[in-house]
């Protein structure tokens, strides 16, 4: 082949393509970069789904805040009712059952407590303070023995003078005048009811009451009759003067209460509670009263009527009940408590049938148990409760689920 002729030039071009292929398969593919991926982040996990409100609980909040005011007021009878009715809607209430327990315990203390008062006053021959200590134990407990014995047997009734206070008098002076006793004055200062060390004013009253077994020595105290108040000079004007002078000497006993006249002049004014709340304090310290419980037969009479004319059934049943308790055939209160009754019966009803059918079987059966209270026979009440404590007991399951 001669040099420099085109043969050969193609000859080497071809070997040259030939050697550049090869070399080129050696050389080693250039690896690809690595992609980095992002962790896998779980899911956040679905909440729980929160269980229905329970149906009991907002009747359950009254009835127990209504427990709490009462103990602060010292009204404890009507708490430990408060309180029982919450259990009754919630026999679970831990909380409840501990409040219920405690205020049992407070109730005994205050019991046995006014109870040693009432002994405590015995001794010291404080008939009308021995007295309100028992009646005050059985408004706390009204069954118990110890404090209705004693008022039947031993804290008896007792009478009083009415003494118009003079200038210059103490308690010690109006003492010594009726018991010939300076020290008996602290049975005065107790049966008034009297601040620490008081001040005689002229004009007020003081009721000075028979101590039994200590007779009155002031000739004033002792009721004269009407023969001895006639003289022995047979002047016929001197029996007419000296019936004239005893006048004064009988008012001197009429035993004129605030806490009666107070009463009167509300039942005047048509105030049937403010009249039966002032009757009721005079009444704790002279039980027997006959003026007193004519004044408070006569306001629970009017109250009742009031109460019926105002649609307050339940009111007007409770206040009649009363009534009937101290005088059953006290004017047409039997056919006022009978209207009184059934009215309050079917609007208790119908108002547990208007929550059960709100899906509020708690109310419900609050409301029908307040029949039973009325009317324990009242058989559509019964057989209701039944069906919503099951309809009560099938949502708890729900909930647990």
């Amino acid at each position: 082949m001669r040099p420099g002729s085109p043969l050969r030039s193609w000859a080497v071009l071809a070997l040259a393509l030939v050697l550049g292929a090869c070399a080129t398969t050696t050389e080693k593919a250039p690896t690809a970069p690595e992609v980095t991926r992002a962790p896998v982040v779980p899911a956040p996990p679905t909440p729980p789904t929160p269980p229905p409100p329970d149906p009991r609980a907002p009747i359950v909040a009254r009835h127990r805040e209504q427990a709490l005011a009462l103990e602060r007021d010292g009204q404890l009878r009507k708490a430990l009712e408060e309180w029982k009715v919450v259990l009754t809607i919630d026999p679970s209430d831990k909380a409840a059952q501990q409040s219920l327990k405690d205020l049992e315990g407070r109730i005994e203390r205050a019991v046995t407590e006014k109870i040693e008062a009432g002994k405590a006053a015995l001794a010291r021959g404080v008939q009308a303070e021995a007295r309100r200590q028992f009646l005050a134990a059985l408004a706390l407990d009204p069954t118990n023995r110890t404090a209705f014995q004693a008022l039947q047997n031993e804290a008896r009734e007792v009478e009083f003078l009415t003494y118009t206070v003079k200038q210059g008098d103490t308690l010690q002076s109006v003492a010594l005048r009726y018991y010939g006793d300076r020290s008996r004055s602290e049975v005065i200062w107790e049966t008034n009811q009297l601040p620490p060390n008081p001040k005689l004013v002229a004009g007020m009253t003081l009721k000075i009451p028979e101590i039994p077994g200590v007779p009155f020595v002031h000739p004033e105290a002792k009721r004269p009759a009407p023969a001895v108040a006639t003289p022995s000079a047979p002047a016929p004007a001197a029996p007419k003067t000296e019936v004239a002078k005893a006048e004064p000497t009988k008012e001197d006993f009429t035993d004129v209460n605030p806490l009666v006249a107070e009463a009167r002049e509300a039942l005047d004014r048509n105030d049937y509670g403010d009249a039966i709340s002032g009757i009721d304090r005079f009444l704790a310290g002279n039980p027997g009263n006959q003026e007193g419980l004519t004044i408070k037969k006569q306001a629970l009479y009017q109250q009742g009527k009031s109460y019926l004319a105002g649609q307050k059934w339940e009111d007007s049943y409770k206040t009649l009940t009363q009534l009937a308790r101290l005088e059953p055939n006290y004017q047409d209160t039997a056919a006022l408590l009978k209207q009184a009754r059934a009215r309050a019966i079917d609007q208790r009803y119908r108002e547990g049938v208007r929550l059960y059918r709100e899906e509020k079987p708690a109310e419900a059966i609050v409301e029908w148990r307040a029949v039973l209270a009325l009317d324990p026979e009242h058989a559509n009440a019964k057989k209701n409760i039944d069906q919503a404590e099951k309809l009560l007991k099938a949502l708890e399951e729900r909930k647990k689920k």
